[in-house]
């Protein structure tokens, strides 16, 4: 056994371990997804699942030595990014606004039912 055949099929064992550990991975992501309890959960369980989409291009490429796949590898993380910040802003906006019990100033330019 030569060098390069020693190399490939350590390659070839490393990408296997990857590949069932991304799909352990996924297969316990899509279940957190589906069980919750909250939207919160299953917002970072989406993110986590999108992590791993990425790991698994990133096997393929490793796997098929190429590199076609890292523009969809970037604009996937980019993506993922810009996701993960959005929901941490919505969540910090929706969790200050009830630690400081900011009223509706909708709800309190109403009349109270019954006294019209």
């Amino acid at each position: 056994m030569n060098d390069s055949t020693a190399v490939s099929m350590a390659v070839l064992v490393m990408v296997s371990i990857g590949a069932v550990l991304l799909t352990i991975a996924a297969a316990l992501t899509v279940m957190r997804m589906s069980r919750g309890p909250s939207s919160l959960d299953r917002v970072v369980a989406a993110d986590v699942l999108v992590a791993v989409v990425i790991a698994g291009l990133a096997l393929e490429a490793i796997y098929n030595d190429h590199t076609t796949t890292l523009p969809v590898i970037l604009v996937l993380s980019l993506l993922g990014f810009a996701g993960s910040v959005s929901i941490a802003r919505f969540v910090a906006d929706r969790d200050k606004a009830v630690r400081w019990d900011v009223a509706d100033p909708v709800r309190e330019t109403r009349p109270p039912k019954g006294k019209q």
